[in-house]
């Protein structure tokens, strides 16, 4: 199997959802449950294909561990906030995004966040133009 294809291996002792987080749509594809194409991963995040990209390359990064937003993340384990934040740029780098790219990551209703669980989007492939539209 290839394993940019291949789905990520349940991480909960027996396979299956997270403990209480089996709505989550990114703990589910922790799990295993869902398929995704993997782009990198390391004990602490992955990093996979956006479904819907918004550019030539759009990733997203997200601990394995169950957080909301940056706030809890930052605020629960700083350290898996900075292990996200390194998988997103090593994602980058095998994805070839030589000539730059973008993170964003959204939190809150009013950001446009579509999944309550922290994720890094990572954009790039061509010129991405300004930061926010008028």
């Amino acid at each position: 199997m290839n394993p940019a294809r291949r789905v990520h291996p349940p991480s909960s002792p027996g396979g299956g959802s997270i403990p209480g987080m089996a709505d989550c749509l990114f703990c589910r594809i922790v799990a295993g449950e869902i398929p995704a194409t993997i782009a990198h991963e390391t004990p602490s995040a992955l990093v996979f294909h956006d479904i819907a990209p918004k550019a030539p390359v759009h990733l997203l990064a997200i601990p394995k561990e169950h957080h909301e937003v940056a706030a809890s993340v930052a605020g629960a384990d700083p350290k898996l906030a900075g292990e996200v934040l390194a998988a997103a740029t090593e994602a980058a780098a095998k994805a070839g995004l030589t000539g730059g790219y973008r993170l964003i990551a959204n939190t809150g209703p009013d950001s446009g966040m579509e999944v309550a669980h922290f994720h890094v989007h990572v954009l790039g492939g061509r010129p991405l133009g300004p930061m926010l539209a008028d």
